[in-house]
């Protein structure tokens, strides 16, 4: 079966290539001020493997918006960089079948803001980024994004309601962002090894 979600949490090879022409930059670039690498640890609380419970809104943005598929799995968050970069190891399945992908998220210290791009491994498709960064421990992103043909807006938020615990929402909005309708929801939990 395929899910129509579009994004979450990922992107795969174009994302790895960004960060190695990024990291064989020439030497002689003056580096950011120290100030503009505030946020780059912000998801250093991630780093590990997490159990995911996942529902998944079946027809995001369409009259028939209370079908939701089950999935279960795991996450597994990667630093790369120093933590400039991390990647998401996204597997979980359920009944109406598999969800395997990635999330790249890479901090811009000239912008003091993440992008996430996801990519589902089943077509190895990057989506449209979402950016943004976190305040008071909330992680807010928005996006750009199409459906069905028809530009949308992308939400994605993350919270912690506790240490190992953490939640993710996407939503879409097909109205400029007046109103959100939710299609993702990720509840993950930290497995302690």
């Amino acid at each position: 079966m395929t899910v129509p979600y579009r994004r979450t949490l990922i992107t795969g090879l174009s994302a790895l290539l960004l960060i190695a022409t990024a990291a064989s930059g020439d030497a002689s670039t003056s580096p950011a001020s120290p100030t503009s690498f505030a946020g780059q640890q912000d998801f250093a609380w991630e780093i590990g493997t997490w159990r995911s419970t996942v529902r998944v809104l079946a027809e995001p943005l369409s009259e028939s918006a209370d079908t939701w598929l089950q999935f279960a799995g795991t996450s597994t968050v990667r630093p790369l960089l120093d933590g400039r970069a991390n990647v998401v190891e996204f597997e979980v399945s359920g009944p109406n079948g598999r969800i395997d992908a990635l999330n790249m998220r890479l901090y811009e210290p000239q912008a003091q803001r993440w992008s996430l791009t996801f990519v589902n491994i089943r077509d190895g498709l990057p989506t449209p980024a979402v950016y943004g960064g976190f305040r008071d421990g909330a992680g807010e992103f928005y996006g750009d994004d199409q459906l069905g043909g028809h530009p949308i807006k992308v939400r994605f938020l993350i919270s912690r309601p506790a240490p190992d615990e953490a939640r993710f929402e996407q939503a879409f909005s097909a109205d400029g962002g007046t109103t959100w309708e939710t299609n993702w929801l990720a509840v993950d939990r930290r497995i302690r090894r």
